[in-house]
């Protein structure tokens, strides 16, 4: 019964000792400005952009990076940080979801119903060069 008790409680200081060096490690983060949009990117992240003009398959670079944070050391641009720049490759082309616009007046008869699909990109961030 003893030996079972001072297992698990190195097992719970263990676990404890995981969740505090999970805490600590930080990846590599940009800002970064891509079709108008203000984007958090990170190596391996997919990210939805406003539709591109690149083909499938291929890649694009981005270069205004607004901010970028490589393990606590922050640099932040006037107005791009030099030299930075975010390598993506294009996953999909793709639609939204629908999002309904619905106008009505009361006591007169009149309503009206629209939706719209927004053109969309789907990126996957490969590299960070900072």
């Amino acid at each position: 019964m003893g030996q079972c008790v001072a297992q698990r409680k190195n097992f719970v200081y263990l676990q404890a000792e995981l969740r505090q060096n999970l805490y600590f490690i930080k990846e590599m983060y940009v800002i970064v400005e891509i079709a108008g949009q203000q984007f958090k990117a990170e190596k391996g992240r997919k990210l939805y952009v406003h539709r591109l003009q690149n083909d499938v398959e291929s890649s694009v670079s981005f270069d205004k990076v607004l901010l970028v944070d490589n393990d606590g050391q922050v640099k932040v641009g006037a107005p791009v940080v030099e030299g930075a720049s975010v390598k993506c490759k294009v996953l999909k082309h793709l639609k939204d979801e629908k999002v309904l616009v619905f106008k009505k007046k009361r006591r007169t008869g009149y309503q009206k119903c629209n939706g719209h699909r927004q053109y969309l990109t789907q990126v996957l961030v490969e590299d960070i060069v900072a």
